[in-house]
C-alpha cells in the first residue's frame, strides 16, 4: 500500500524529533505529579528515571523485534496514538492512581514506603506510555535506511533529532509551560503534538475505512481528557482554596480560615508557613525559634531591635512576622528561593513591605555576600526534600562565617526522629563540629525539633534574663512593635516552655560533608518512622483520607 508521506524522510525525523521531546517532557511532569505525594528528592527522581529508562529499554527491543518481524508503519503510528491518549489521560486519573497505590502500599509494607509507593506508581502510570514511545527508534531507522552505505548516517540523523528533542522538552515544561500553564495542561499539550503527529500519517495515507476511524476516536477522547483535567487541581479533597498553583519548584496552595492563613507545598500532609490574623502566636515551631533573638545579652529589650537577622528559606514570612511583631523594628533579609513563594507572602500573609527578600539559593546567597548577622535561621528543610549542599559541615561553616560574636544560628529540623542515627543525630552532630554551643527542643505536638547553636557559653543564661524582662510591668519591645501586652505575656509564657525544654546536645561523629551527605535516605528512614506511628490506630484507607 503507498505510502508517499514515508518517502518523505523528514517527516520521520520529525517522529523521532516530537517522540524525544514528548519522553523527556513527561519524565518531567512525572516529577511534578509525585512530588506533593512523595517529595521531589533525589529518591524519587532515581525511581521515575529508572523505571523510564525500563521502558525506553523494553520498547526499543520490541520495536526493533516488531519491525524486522513485521515492518508496517500503521503499526508504528497506531501506537504513538495510543501513547498520546494514555499522556492525556493521566491529568484526570493520575492523582487518584498515586493516592490509592499510596494508601495500599502503607498497609502492606514495613519500611521504604516511598521507594516502593513511587515505583509502584511510575509502573503504572508511565511505563506503558512510555514503553510505546520507545519503539519509535528502532522502527523508523527500518523505515529510514535505503542502503547499507548511507545507514551510519541515517541512523545518526535520527539520533540527533530524537537528541534534540529532548533537549527542547527538557527545557519548554520546566520554564515555560508549566510555570504558565501548570502540569496537567503541559501533559496535554505534549499528548496533542503527539496526536496530530500520527494524524497526519493516518490522515495522509490511503487506509481502508477502518483504519482511518481511530483517528477521530482518539481525537474525541483527547478532548474529554482535555475538559476534565484540565483544572490541574491536585488537592482534589482540599475545597475552597484560595489558592492553588505551581512555580517552577513546588506544588503551592494556600488555604484561608476566619483567624489564620496557610500554605502548603505538599498536598498528603505538612504546613509550610501560617500567617495568624490576630497577631497571636502560631503555636508552631516559629514560636520556639524565636528565643534566638533572646539568646544574645542585651542590657534592655528595646535592644533587640538593633540586631541584624538573616533567614535561609523565607517561605511566606511567618518568622519575621512575628520578630518584627514581638522585638519591634529590627532589620531583617530573607532568602527564598521560590519567587512564588515570596509573591505569596506578599499578596496573602502581610509580609512587610521593606523586608527585603532575594531570590536565590541560601548557600550561595551567602557565598556572595560578606554582612554579618546576629541571628541566621536556616529552615530550607521539607520532608526529605533536604538541599544536601545545606546540610554539610562546609554550609555551616560558612553560616558561622557571617554572624557577629555571640550570634545565634537556628535551624528548623522537620522530622524528628526516635532511633539512633536518625537524620537529626547527622546534623546536630555535624553543626556540634562547628559550633562550642549547640542546644535543642522538640516541638511539642509536631516532629519538628529546633536546634540552636552559637559560640557564646552564656547563650542559655542570655535567654533566662531576657525571658524575665517579658513581663506585664517590663514590655518596652512590645510598645516599641506596638504589641499588645497580652501577647507579650504569651511570649513570655512560650520562652519559658522553650527553656524548660532546651537539651545541651553531646556530638558524635555522624559529620555530613559536601562530598557525603546521604540526607534523603537519613530522611526517608525518618519517614518510614513517622509513618508507622502515624499508622497506629488507622484500620483503613479511610481513616487515611480523613486525616488529610
Amino acid at each position: 500500500m503507498e505510502r508517499k508521506i514515508l518517502k518523505n524522510k523528514t517527516y520521520l525525523y520529525l517522529t523521532e524529533f516530537f517522540a524525544g521531546m514528548s519522553v523527556m517532557a513527561v519524565e518531567l511532569g512525572a516529577s511534578r505529579l509525585l512530588a506533593p505525594y512523595f517529595s521531589s528528592s533525589q529518591i524519587v527522581w532515581t525511581i521515575i528515571i529508572g523505571t523510564i529508562m525500563i521502558a525506553m529499554a523494553l520498547g526499543n527491543l520490541y520495536g526493533g523485534r516488531s519491525a524486522d518481524k513485521d515492518p508496517n508503519p500503521d503499526k508504528l503510528y497506531a501506537r504513538i496514538l495510543v501513547a498520546a491518549i494514555w499522556i492525556a489521560a493521566i491529568p484526570v486519573v493520575g492523582k487518584y492512581i498515586v493516592i490509592a497505590v499510596a494508601g495500599l502500599v502503607i498497609f502492606t509494607v514495613n519500611s521504604n514506603y516511598l521507594v516502593i509507593a513511587g515505583f509502584v506508581t511510575c509502573m503504572i502510570v508511565f511505563v506503558f506510555p512510555l514503553f510505546l514511545l520507545g519503539t519509535v527508534t528502532p522502527s523508523l531507522v527500518k523505515y529510514s535506511v535505503d542502503s547499507l552505505d548511507e545507514s551510519g548516517s541515517t541512523v545518526g540523523r535520527l539520533g540527533a533529532f530524537n537528541t534534540i528533542g529532548s533537549i527542547i522538552g527538557t527545557f519548554v515544561p520546566t520554564f515555560i509551560s508549566i510555570p504558565a500553564v501548570g502540569t496537567s495542561i503541559s501533559f496535554l499539550i505534549f499528548a496533542g503534538i503527539l496526536l496530530v503527529l500520527a494524524a497526519i500519517y493516518f490522515m495522509s495515507t490511503k487506509l481502508p475505512i477502518g483504519k482511518i476511524k481511530k483517528v477521530p476516536v482518539s481525537i474525541a477522547l483527547f478532548l474529554i481528557c482535555c475538559i476534565l483535567g484540565h483544572d490541574a487541581s491536585f488537592a482534589f479533597w482540599q475545597n475552597n482554596l484560595t489558592y492553588e498553583g505551581e512555580s517552577i519548584y513546588n506544588y503551592l496552595q494556600v488555604y484561608e480560615s476566619p483567624n489564620e492563613v496557610v500554605l502548603s507545598t505538599n498536598v498528603l500532609f505538612g504546613v509550610q508557613s501560617l500567617y495568624r490574623k490576630d497577631g497571636s502566636l502560631t503555636g508552631m515551631y516559629y514560636d520556639y525559634a524565636m528565643a534566638a533573638p533572646l539568646m544574645s545579652e542585651v542590657s534592655d529589650l528595646s535592644e533587640i531591635k538593633d540586631k541584624k537577622m538573616l533567614i535561609l528559606g523565607m517561605g511566606s514570612g511567618t518568622y519575621a512576622t512575628q520578630c518584627r511583631r514581638y522585638f519591634g523594628d529590627m532589620y531583617i533579609e530573607g532568602v527564598e528561593i521560590d519567587g512564588k513563594i515570596t509573591e505569596l507572602a506578599e499578596e496573602y500573609f502581610e509580609l512587610p513591605d521593606d523586608i527585603q527578600v532575594t531570590t536565590y539559593d541560601g548557600r550561595a546567597y551567602l557565598n556572595a555576600i560578606t554582612d554579618q548577622y546576629d541571628v541566621i535561621m536556616v529552615d530550607a528543610y521539607q520532608d526529605i526534600t533536604i538541599p544536601f549542599q545545606m546540610s554539610s559541615v562546609e554550609f555551616f561553616s560558612l553560616v558561622k562565617s557571617h554572624l557577629n560574636p555571640g550570634g545565634v544560628m537556628v535551624v528548623n529540623m522537620n522530622m524528628r526522629g526516635s532511633t539512633e542515627g536518625s537524620i537529626n543525630d547527622y546534623l546536630s552532630d555535624t553543626i556540634a563540629s562547628v559550633f562550642s554551643e549547640v542546644y535543642t527542643a522538640d516541638v511539642i505536638g509536631s516532629t519538628n525539633r529546633e536546634l540552636f547553636a552559637s559560640d557564646d557559653p552564656k547563650m542559655l543564661d542570655h535567654l533566662t534574663s531576657n525571658t524575665e524582662k517579658l513581663t506585664a510591668t517590663d514590655i518596652s519591645a512590645a510598645e516599641e512593635a506596638d504589641t499588645p501586652e497580652t501577647n507579650t505575656e504569651a511570649l513570655h509564657d512560650m520562652m519559658l516552655k522553650v527553656g524548660s525544654g532546651l537539651v545541651k546536645y553531646t556530638p558524635g561523629d555522624r559529620i555530613l560533608t559536601d562530598d557525603k551527605a546521604p540526607v534523603e535516605l537519613l530522611g526517608m528512614r525518618v519517614i518510614d518512622e513517622i509513618i508507622r506511628d502515624e499508622l497506629n490506630g488507622i484500620d483503613s484507607i479511610d481513616d487515611v483520607m480523613n486525616m488529610m
